[in-house]
């Protein structure tokens, strides 16, 4: 076996069906053009179908294979609305990567937005976003593979869910609870429904994205906030993470390569978890 002919082995994604929600946002779309590239079929899913399908047709470009789906994954008519739409193009799911989540203004502590006036609705719709639509979506899609007896989840968690930040209460709780899902269901689906079923988490550092801009970056300058600085001078690498930065951890954790690989949460940040500030 050749070298090349090995590593295909190891990492090819050829003939799997994959599905990303959130797939439309700057960090998704990078994820969503990696599985292509890898050889997956990609459907990219987000709640608005023109950026779904712009995203899609960007793939589709590049010689891969994509559909865009509108779909809410905070309701489960919409999550069973889009699983029919997907498998009724490309077939049996795969891969399931919850990219979905984000956080709110109103849900951030801020100079003039103290925690104890935090907006209760702007909290429970952040935690119902990263968390609930989380677990609602392995239970539509996840389905399906438990039906089949393999597959693999990976649920995007938050540098937030592994060491609590300050500010972002709501958003650090919830993927705090992604974290905990995702040990969870590693272990549920595998004693219940079988070995070849597969639940994973990645849990990004600080990466620059239109939620957060606000919080890294001075509008009016353009220059990092004293959080944004802050960050970098706690990151080893010295810089933030690019979108790209996440492919090639997340094509490991879904392919052939890592079939002993489950319940683990892998910190994609510059050295920022293991830094302890001297």
């Amino acid at each position: 076996m050749s070298n090349e002919t090995y590593l295909q082995t190891l990492f090819s994604l050829e003939g799997r069906t994959a599905v990303i929600t959130g797939g439309s946002g700057v960090l998704g779309t990078a994820m969503a053009h990696g599985l292509a590239r890898a050889g997956a079929r990609v459907a990219v899913v987000s709640r608005r179908i023109e950026a779904c399908q712009e995203v899609a047709e960007a793939i589709k470009a590049e010689g891969g294979k994509a559909i865009g789906v509108a779909c809410d994954v905070t309701e489960r008519a919409s999550l069973e609305q889009a699983l029919a739409r997907i498998t009724g193009a490309f077939g049996p799911l795969d891969i399931l990567v919850n990219g979905a989540g984000g956080n709110q203004p109103k849900a951030t502590v801020t100079p003039d937005l103290p925690f104890f006036e935090l907006d209760s609705q702007a909290v429970e719709n952040v935690f119902g976003l990263n968390f609930n639509g989380t677990l609602l979506t392995c239970q539509v899609f996840g389905r399906v593979m438990a039906e089949r007896g393999r597959g693999c989840i990976v649920n995007i968690a938050s540098m937030a869910s592994l060491r609590p930040l300050t500010r972002v209460v709501a958003y650090g709780a919830a993927k705090a609870a992604v974290v905990n899902f995702t040990q969870w269901l590693a272990v549920h689906m595998a004693q219940e429904y079988g070995s070849a079923l597969r639940v994973n988490a990645m849990a990004p550092g600080f990466f620059l994205t239109e939620q957060n801009r606000y919080l890294l970056t001075d509008a009016q300058t353009g220059g990092y906030t004293p959080r944004g600085q802050a960050i970098l001078d706690h990151t080893p690498t010295g810089r933030l993470g690019v979108p790209d930065d996440l492919v090639g951890t997340l094509l490991w954790l879904i392919s052939p390569a890592a079939e002993f690989v489950t319940g683990i949460v892998v910190p994609i940040d510059g050295g920022f978890s293991a830094f302890s500030g001297v």
